[in-house]
């Protein structure tokens, strides 16, 4: 006769939700401490292991942590306060930029008005770039004629912080094209 033979395995069984209070219970024993919860979680702290305020176990680095709290707004506020400072000194640079320009375009276009009253002599050739000037709003510094060439000497004072460097100058020279 044949006997049979026991299923050496068990039958599967379907795996039960555990809820957070029971899942506490079976994880999370007393960790005996001289002085009360304070000592527990130093000892805790030391064993890599350490619970939340409401004593669900949390891993030790976050643990150990616990005093450079508030350290990321303080890294936040910095990297803030360097990205201000960068858009204020990119600010001052265009702003001087711009300014530079200005003076450029005001002597450029002064310089083209006194060549163009040179023949008139050197008092009409000034007075037409120094007018020029006046129009685009820029201070005129000083006007040059040589020969049939006219040199305009400008300023502009930028917007700003870059004020407090000075103003922007520029100077330009005209004169008669030579045709052949």
């Amino acid at each position: 006769m044949r006997k049979e033979r026991s299923n050496p395995r068990p039958a599967p069984v379907a795996p039960r939700f555990v809820g957070r209070e029971e899942h506490r219970a079976r994880t999370v024993r007393p960790i005996p401490g001289p002085a009360g919860p304070r000592a527990a979680s130093r000892i805790e702290r030391q064993a890599g292991t350490a619970r939340t305020a409401d004593g669900d176990p949390r891993p030790a680095a976050i643990a150990t942590n616990e005093g450079e709290r508030g350290s990321a707004t303080i890294l936040a506020t910095g990297v803030a306060a360097a990205l201000l400072a960068a858009a204020v000194a990119f600010t001052a640079v265009g702003q001087a930029g711009a300014a530079r320009h200005r003076a450029q375009g005001a002597a450029d276009a002064a310089a083209l008005a006194g060549a163009a009253r040179v023949l008139f002599g050197e008092g009409e050739a000034c007075a037409a770039a120094q007018a020029m000037v006046e129009r685009s709003e820029a201070e005129f510094q000083e006007c040059e004629v040589s020969e049939l060439e006219v040199t305009v000497h400008v300023n502009e004072t930028p917007n700003g912080l870059s004020a407090a460097f000075g103003p922007a100058r520029a100077v330009s020279r005209a004169g008669p094209v030579a045709v052949e």
